[in-house]
């Protein structure tokens, strides 16, 4: 790696940060010792030395040097949606992010690489954010070792953090994850049950959406699924705002929501990948051929159905999105471009 940051022109005393054309700021090197790999250069008079093959990497993105402070810019960046991943020390990785991390369940996820690239570490949020998996995944692309500090993952025991995030499910108590990650780690059974079969007797975790029974963790099914169309290029923080909006009229918090659905054109949205990330919800994106079969009662829209080959893409693909026996519990609102609506699974 700091061979390859050499030939680059990468300054080892320098922060630079890989902008991508799809994405926000991805990832940092430190300061004192670290340098960030990849095929991509500092400026643009380096990308024109290079060969034809070689620029067309370099058009993914670019490094950008960092003048701020690398904690400056870790307290910038530490937002939802975003992932920090640091090249050099796990100390300075630490003390960039100290003060920053406040809840488990909504903190970015924090990895670490080595300058030679031999292990990946993630530090931070590695059950709900996921950083556990996208540090495995990482250190298979570059033949480097996951270094996997999580006790139930050590341990190769059952997470109920993971459970719930792998599943969709909201966490309703969530001091009842260390009981039954501690029960787990000492090697214990772990008893489970859902709604439609209430145990007998008390069980470590259930899967309801209110229930009598006695437990130590409650998971909750997420109820909602929303559906979104838009203009092309539309603000996507107007849409999230948006988004928001509809979702406290309706008394909905944003944790409630299982997906975002619309119509396959428009999964690539800016917004719509902003809200994906910010929030950490799926999106589910269908053709219009699915649309059309979807049954119900929906506000129809001929200039709609013009353009994308379905009368209503909002309504409709939060339905098809929440599954068999889904109602609308908010229809079409239309605003400055946008329409959403609101569907309750079953």
């Amino acid at each position: 790696m700091n061979k390859e940051s050499a030939r680059k022109g990468i300054d080892p005393v320098k922060a630079y940060v890989l902008r991508n054309d799809d994405h926000d700021d991805m990832c940092m090197s430190d300061k004192e010792d670290g340098l960030i790999s990849g095929k991509d250069c500092v400026d643009d008079d380096q990308c024109r030395n290079n060969t034809q093959d070689e620029k067309s990497s370099y058009d993914r993105g670019r490094f950008i040097q960092v003048d701020q402070s690398l904690g400056e810019w870790a307290k910038e960046m530490f937002t939802p949606g975003n992932v920090l991943i640091f090249v050099g020390a796990v100390g300075i990785a630490v003390r960039a992010i100290t003060g920053l991390p406040k809840d488990k369940l909504s903190d970015c996820p924090v990895i670490v690489i080595d300058d030679n690239g031999q292990f990946v570490i993630p530090i931070l949020s590695g059950h709900a954010g996921g950083s556990n998996k996208l540090a495995a995944i990482i250190a298979e692309l570059l033949g480097a070792i996951p270094v996997i500090t999580t006790s139930t993952d050590v341990n190769d025991t059952f997470s109920a953090d993971s459970y719930a995030v792998e599943n969709r499910l909201t966490i309703a108590n969530r001091e009842g994850i260390k009981k039954v990650s501690a029960k787990a780690i000492e090697g214990k059974k772990i008893t489970l049950s859902i709604k439609n079969f209430p145990p007998k007797e008390m069980v470590d975790v259930i899967v309801a959406d209110e229930t009598d029974a006695e437990y130590s963790l409650l998971l909750k099914p997420k109820k909602y699924t929303v559906g979104l169309g838009m203009k092309k290029d539309k603000d996507p923080q107007e849409v999230e705002q948006f988004f928001l909006e509809t979702l406290a009229c309706n008394g909905i918090d944003v944790s409630d929501v299982y997906a975002i659905c619309t119509i396959d054109i428009k999964e690539d949205e800016a917004a719509v990948r902003n809200l994906r990330d910010k929030y950490r919800i799926p999106v589910l994106a269908f053709d219009k051929d699915i649309l059309n079969k979807v049954e119900g009662s929906f506000t129809k829209s001929e200039f709609v159905k013009g353009v994308t080959g379905v009368d209503n893409i909002c309504e409709r693909a939060a339905v098809a999105g929440a599954g068999f026996g889904a109602e609308l519990a908010a229809y079409k609102l239309a605003k400055d471009g946008m329409t959403i609506a609101i569907a309750k699974k079953k």
